[in-house]
């Protein structure tokens, strides 16, 4: 039986208490929600892995162990190989190929769904009015929003064939919807 939105917010919940990583996955999952729909692919599936990628972070947060010491708790809880070999593709240090739309989708929108979020904890109307133009211009500034990788948000893009423009605009329009659960000022 395939995994549920449902089951894996339970995993999810189980392992992080973190409210700003809840918040990161319910960012990514929308996003790469978004993706699936938009590409006719099958959207719950692709929300659950979305929801999982980051499962274990608080409990295994350095590159040593995380994804790759979340993996059996997630076979243990069981989830499906190729959802699990979807979430150990997010990380760059594993050097997985991304060989899949669901891999390739996952890895572009972790890093620059963060960052968007990031960038609507600054405004005070959150994602309202948010432009690519406005990303780009924070992107280049290394002290903001310091911890996402800028490399793999280029790399994301250029992976699902879109401008980076393009990307940051999809991103954002899939964030708007959920903006409140994301802590997000709406209007």
């Amino acid at each position: 039986m395939p995994p549920t939105r449902e089951q894996a917010w339970q995993t999810l919940t189980k392992y992080t208490q973190s409210e700003a990583l809840r918040r990161h996955a319910l960012a990514v999952e929308a996003a790469v929600g978004a993706y699936a729909r938009e590409r006719g692919e099958d959207e719950e599936l692709w929300r659950v892995t979305a929801l999982l990628h980051d499962f274990d972070y608080e409990i295994h947060p350095t590159l040593d162990e995380h994804p790759q010491d979340g993996a059996p708790i997630l076979r243990e809880e069981g989830y499906p190989e190729w959802l699990i070999e979807a979430v150990l593709s997010h990380a760059e240090h594993l050097n997985m190929e991304r060989d899949t739309p669901l891999k390739k989708t996952l890895f572009a929108c972790d890093e620059l769904s963060g960052f968007v979020h990031a960038c609507g904890l600054v405004r005070p109307t959150g994602l309202e009015g948010l432009e690519p133009k406005s990303v780009k211009k924070k992107l280049k500034q290394p002290s903001f929003a310091a911890g996402v990788h800028r490399e793999e948000v280029y790399a994301g893009a250029e992976l699902l064939g879109l401008e980076l423009d393009e990307h940051i605009a999809n991103v954002i329009a899939a964030l708007q919807p959920i903006a409140k659960e994301l802590g997000l000022p709406t209007s």
